[in-house]
């Protein structure tokens, strides 16, 4: 069983933003395949299986995502090795996708939430997003803004590496999938 897990916030408000591209993968790759939604409270988040695989939408707000990560974990028994999660990066250009196991969190809210929970110890996904521009725009404010319509298109090769880099996960997956932006 692999736990797969997009981080982002929940609400409209949210939708399209920088910081919900992990919610944003999640979503293209459940597109493409046949699904089951299971509902249940005490993961604190939307869940969906499909084969052996679980795709996890955090509902408890980016900085309480291990809260939602460690409760399936739990109920599920998944190991760490067996646990990937999607987010987005600052200090990645907008289109870099790179791939790492366990290291720090580089100040992301909800990476320190799961590493708190479960430790540092998992796969990540790391889709870059970029750092604004205009020096002068709070990096609150970029983050939980919306991705321009130019930016989206960007995003399209990403997106689809990050589903095929999931299905055909092994040691050589960062070397196969990764993209410069």
């Amino acid at each position: 069983m692999t736990l797969i897990v997009g981080l982002g916030n929940i609400g409209n408000e949210y939708e399209n933003t920088r910081h919900n591209i992990g919610f944003i993968a999640i979503d293209k790759i459940l597109s493409s395949l046949d699904y089951t939604s299971i509902n249940k409270a005490t993961f604190k988040g939307e869940l969906f299986k499909s084969g052996d695989y679980i795709f996890l939408k955090p509902s408890t707000y980016m900085n309480l995502s291990g809260e939602s990560v460690s409760a399936v974990k739990n109920f599920y028994k998944i190991e760490n090795d067996n646990i990937i999660v999607i987010h987005d990066d600052l200090d990645l250009k907008l289109g870099t996708l790179k791939f790492k196991k366990g290291g720090g969190n580089a100040g992301h809210n909800g990476l320190k939430s799961i590493d708190k929970h479960i430790g540092n110890d998992y796969h990540r996904i790391r889709i870059g997003i970029g750092r604004p521009q205009n020096k002068e725009i709070p990096i609150i404010d970029y983050v939980l803004g919306k991705f321009k319509k130019e930016e989206l298109g960007k995003l399209e090769p990403v997106l689809e590496n990050v589903e095929k880099a999931i299905f055909d996960w092994n040691d050589k997956t960062p070397s196969k999938y990764s993209l410069k932006g």
